[in-house]
C-alpha cells in the first residue's frame, strides 16, 4: 500500500502537468480563432489518437513491468512538451496562431502527442491497483484514484485559464516542462514489487494483441456488452468535450472560465472520496448505470437558460458523477479478468471509449456551427426555442447539450432490461 500511495501522488503531478497544458492548449486555439471547429478538431484528434493507441498500449503493459511502462511514457511525455516548447518559441507568434500555416497544427499534434502516450500511464495504473490493492478494497482504491485525478483537475483548470490569460502560452509551456520533468525524477525513485511479469501464453511476441484482447472479454459473460455501453456513453459525451469550453468562454473571461472549471472539479474530489469511502456496492455494474441515467438528465437541465449558477451547479454536479462511472468499470475488469491480460482488456475498454468521442465531436462541432447555431439565433428558431432555452448568445449549444443528455439518460434506464446486465451482475457476484 506504501507504493501505491506513492504511485497516487506520481499521477497527481502526471495528470496536473498533462491536464495543465491540455487546457491551457485548448483555451489558447479558441481564443486566437474565436472557432468551435477548432476545438472539436484538437479534442476529436486527440481522443482518436488514444483510440489508435490504447490496444497497442495495453499489449505492451502486459508484456513489461509496470514501472517500466510508466517510465517510458514519463520520459515521452517530458520529450515531447520539451520540443513544443522548443518550436513555440522560435516560430514567431503571428504565424504560430495562423491556422493556414503549418506551426499550429505541427505544436498542436506534438503536445497531443505528449498527451496521448501518458494514457499508458492510466491503463498501467488499473493494473497496478489489482498487483497492490486487495479484492476487497479494490473499489475504495479506484476511488482514490479518481480523487487524486479530480484534485489535479481543479489545479489545472484554475491555473490553465489563469496562466493564458495573464502569462500566455510560452510562460505555460515552460511550467509544464518542469512539472513533467519533477514527475519522472519522482516517478524513477517509486518502488513497485513486481518481481516477475505474468506472461500470457497467448501473447507472445505479438505487437498489439487484438486476438488475445477479444478472447479475454468474451471469456467473461457479458463484459463486452459493458464495454460497449461504455462507448455509447463516450458517443453521447462527445458533444460536450467539443462544445463545453466555447460555451464556458462565451459566458465568462478565460480567467473566470479557468476558476469556474476548478470550481465545478471539487465534484471529481467528492465523487472519488464517495468511493473511497463507501465502495460501489454489491453490484457496481447497477450503480454505474444509475449514474449514466443521472448523468444524462443534468446534462439536458444545466443550459436550460443561460444562467451562470445552474451552468456552474449542473457541471458540478455532473463531474461528482463521473468517477462513480470509471471506478465501476475498473472495479468489474480488476475482478473477473485474470492479471496477465488484464492490460489488454483495459486497453480495448480504452480504444472503443476513446474511439466514440471523436466521432461526436467531429460531427457535432460542424454542425453547431454551421447549422444549430445560425438557426436558434434566426427569426424563426428564436421563436421556436425560446420558451424551452430562453434567450442568449449560448441557445444554439444548449439545445444541443438539451439532446444529448436525453438520449443518454433514455439509453441508461434501457440497459437495465437487457441480458448483458442480467448476465454481467450475476457472474460478478460469484468471483
Amino acid at each position: 500500500m506504501k507504493s501505491f500511495y506513492q504511485l497516487l501522488l506520481n499521477t497527481l503531478i502526471a495528470n496536473v502537468t498533462t491536464s495543465y497544458l491540455w487546457f491551457a492548449l485548448v483555451f489558447w486555439a479558441y481564443l486566437e480563432t474565436r472557432s468551435v471547429l477548432v476545438t472539436g478538431i484538437v479534442g476529436g484528434v486527440y481522443m482518436l489518437l488514444v483510440s489508435m493507441c490504447s490496444l497497442w498500449f495495453g499489449t505492451i503493459v502486459d508484456r513489461h513491468k509496470k514501472k517500466s511502462v510508466m517510465m517510458f511514457a514519463s520520459i515521452f511525455t517530458m520529450t515531447a512538451f520539451l520540443l513544443g516548447g522548443v518550436i513555440y518559441a522560435l516560430v514567431p507568434y503571428g504565424e504560430m496562431s495562423a491556422l493556414g500555416q503549418p506551426w499550429f497544427w505541427l505544436f498542436a499534434g506534438i503536445v497531443l502527442a505528449g498527451a496521448v502516450i501518458e494514457n499508458m500511464r492510466n491503463i498501467a495504473m488499473g493494473t497496478v491497483v489489482t498487483l497492490l490493492v486487495p479484492k476487497d478494497k479494490r473499489a475504495n482504491a479506484n476511488g482514490l484514484v479518481g480523487t487524486v485525478g479530480g484534485i489535479g483537475f481543479i489545479i489545472t483548470s484554475v491555473f490553465s485559464g489563469l496562466s493564458i490569460g495573464l502569462l500566455g502560452m510560452g510562460w505555460t509551456l515552460i511550467v509544464a516542462c518542469v512539472l513533467t520533468v519533477i514527475a519522472t525524477i519522482h516517478l524513477h525513485a517509486v518502488d513497485i514489487p513486481e518481481k516477475n511479469i505474468l506472461h500470457d501464453p497467448e501473447l507472445k511476441n505479438k505487437r498489439v494483441d487484438f486476438k488475445g484482447s477479444i478472447d479475454a472479454i468474451h471469456t467473461v459473460p457479458g463484459l463486452f456488452g459493458l464495454l460497449i455501453f461504455s462507448m455509447y456513453n463516450n458517443l453521447i459525451g462527445g458533444s460536450y468535450m467539443a462544445l463545453l469550453d466555447p460555451y464556458g468562454l462565451t459566458m465568462f473571461s478565460v480567467e473566470i472560465w479557468g476558476i469556474i472549471f476548478g470550481v465545478a472539479g471539487t465534484g471529481f474530489v467528492i465523487g472519488g472520496l464517495l468511493i473511497a469511502k463507501f465502495g460501489m456496492g454489491k453490484n457496481p455494474i447497477r450503480t454505474m448505470l444509475l449514474a449514466i441515467i443521472a448523468m444524462g438528465v443534468i446534462g439536458a437541465m444545466f443550459t436550460l437558460r443561460e444562467w451562470p449558477i445552474l451552468f456552474i451547479a449542473g457541471m458540478w454536479l455532473y463531474m461528482v458523477i463521473v468517477p462513480l462511472i470509471e471506478a465501476a468499470e475498473q472495479t468489474v475488469i480488476q475482478r473477473v479478468v485474470p492479471f496477465e491480460r488484464q492490460g489488454r482488456v483495459f486497453g480495448f475498454a480504452q480504444m472503443m471509449e476513446s474511439a466514440a468521442a471523436p466521432v461526436t465531436a467531429f460531427l457535432v462541432a460542424p454542425i453547431a456551427e454551421f447549422w444549430v447555431i445560425p438557426w436558434v439565433r434566426s427569426d424563426v428558431g428564436v421563436q421556436a426555442t425560446q420558451s424551452l432555452l430562453g434567450t442568449g448568445d449560448t441557445r444554439g449549444i444548449a439545445l444541443v447539450f438539451l439532446i444529448s443528455g436525453l438520449l443518454l439518460a433514455f439509453s441508461g434506464a434501457l440497459a437495465f432490461k437487457t441480458k448483458t446486465y442480467r448476465t454481467l451482475s450475476a457472474f460478478y457476484t460469484k468471483s
